[in-house]
């Protein structure tokens, strides 16, 4: 069954292009243009996976907001954002809203395409448990392959599929420190330093929001960052 992909883009002409690509690839498409269609449409069946703009008509911070219900209503769910606004701090928002990615409008067709797939192809590695172990337990974290879910002492960390890949990287191997590359490759995604540093403030405040003592991934200065040994 071909996998769905919900659009979230208010100019017709750019959603219909994106459409059109994502057809041609395999995929089932739906456009909406606005964010309560969009999310009452969510509420009752989730795509495979959504690409959002920013900025939707007069709602110029509705695609940030979407990202915040969908990812509440959904938190594996892989989540692009594919806008015109290049600004850090919208970047960082975006990530800190739980997004997967974030990709200017800039960038050609064939390069979203490939980032989607990459999107889908982590989600399918997650989804093997014989390529991994069932679970993995390191002190307070635990990680169910199978059913992509992250605890810290029994309590549930909601973590996004490229969050989740990047503890597991780390926690795999305590004390061995994993650089942005290292990362990168762990979580099948393109992605630059800054986007690496805000993935990873992201995953430690979701852990401290659980623990306010939680120290488990520590920086390697110049290096990247490793999970401490307990």
């Amino acid at each position: 069954m071909a996998r769905h992909i919900a659009i979230v883009e208010d100019e017709p002409a750019i959603a219909e292009n994106y459409r059109d690509a994502f057809q041609r690839q395999g995929f089932q498409v739906s456009l909406y243009d606005n964010r309560p269609a969009a999310m009452a449409t969510f509420c009752q069946t989730l795509p495979d996976l959504a690409v959002i703009d920013v900025g939707l008509g007069d709602d110029v911070e509705g695609g940030f907001e979407l990202c915040r219900e969908l990812r509440s209503l959904a938190p594996t769910l892989p989540i692009v954002f594919l806008t015109a606004r290049d600004d850090e701090l919208d970047v960082i928002s975006g990530l800190r809203l739980g997004a997967d990615d974030y990709l200017t409008k800039d960038i050609s067709i064939a390069h979203v395409l490939a980032r989607v797939n990459a999107l889908f192809r982590r989600v399918d590695a997650l989804q093997q448990p014989h390529r991994e172990p069932d679970k993995l337990d390191r002190g307070k974290l635990a990680l169910d392959m199978d059913c992509l879910t992250a605890s810290w002492a029994d309590t549930e960390i909601p973590l996004t599929v490229t969050e989740f890949w990047m503890v597991h990287a780390l926690a795999l191997h305590p004390g061995h420190v994993k650089n942005r590359q290292q990362l990168m490759d762990a979580a099948r995604v393109v992605l630059d330093d800054n986007t690496i540093t805000s993935h990873v403030k992201r995953i430690r405040k979701k852990f401290q929001l659980v623990d306010a003592g939680f120290t488990a991934i520590e920086t390697a200065y110049g290096m990247g960052y490793r999970w401490k040994v307990a």
